[in-house]
């Protein structure tokens, strides 16, 4: 019942931080545009660079990475006496991600979860963290396409941990389940980047997108 109870609260609690969207946040603190209201209209770092700041698309990673970080490691630095172990933190794991795909406190529209997505499995695993980013940046590097990155990256994630297992890190069931649903939920999220990938329609890093 105790570990019921707090982790109910930690994963709350999670879903409410993701829910900050902070490309909205930054946009507005720094005097730009609505990140909603031009390019793919999507509140992420990447349609932010699109405003022209770098310092606001930077700012907006940085910070959209964190509140998917900062929830996992609370239970990993607090949870111990109230009975909060690898279960609660893929539960405040996945609910911060979720929290920023479907935010509560901007009407549910939320960004893709990629900054979100990192930041969560940093906490999980910095080691898997980085395989996952430096697919990513070959992707990019290759192909300049953040969506098709944001793609692949997601797919080779749970690969990843499955394939640490033992070597890099112990596999725990929870987290895996809670990897591959992000994983899913980030693949579905980039739906309509898949469409034009594959019309050829799709904007590459650095052109400005017409809204």
């Amino acid at each position: 019942m105790t570990f019921s109870l707090y982790s109910a609260l930690a994963t709350v609690a999670a879903y409410l931080l993701g829910s900050l969207s902070f490309a909205v946040i930054v946009s507005r603190a720094m005097g730009l545009s609505d990140p909603r209201s031009y390019g793919s209209g999507n509140p992420g770092a990447t349609n932010v660079l699109r405003s022209g700041s770098k310092k606001a698309a930077i700012a907006t990673l940085v910070l959209d990475a964190f509140k998917g970080w900062l929830p996992v490691m609370l239970v990993k630095w607090l949870g111990e006496p109230y009975g909060l172990g690898e279960g609660t933190q893929a539960l405040a794991g996945f609910a911060a991600f979720l929290g920023h795909l479907y935010p509560v406190f901007f009407r549910f529209q939320g960004g893709k979860g990629v900054a979100t997505a990192v930041g969560v499995l940093l906490a999980f695993q910095p080691w898997l963290a980085l395989a996952t980013v430096a697919t990513f940046a070959i992707i990019v590097v290759f192909f300049r396409y953040v969506s098709l990155a944001s793609i692949i990256a997601a797919l080779f994630a749970p690969a990843y941990y499955l394939l640490g297992n033992g070597v890099a890190w112990p596999a725990s069931g929870a987290i895996a389940l809670a990897i591959a649903a992000m994983s899913v939920l980030l693949i579905w999220r980039h739906r309509e980047n898949i469409r034009r990938l594959l019309a050829g329609t799709e904007s590459k890093l650095g052109s400005k997108k017409k809204p």
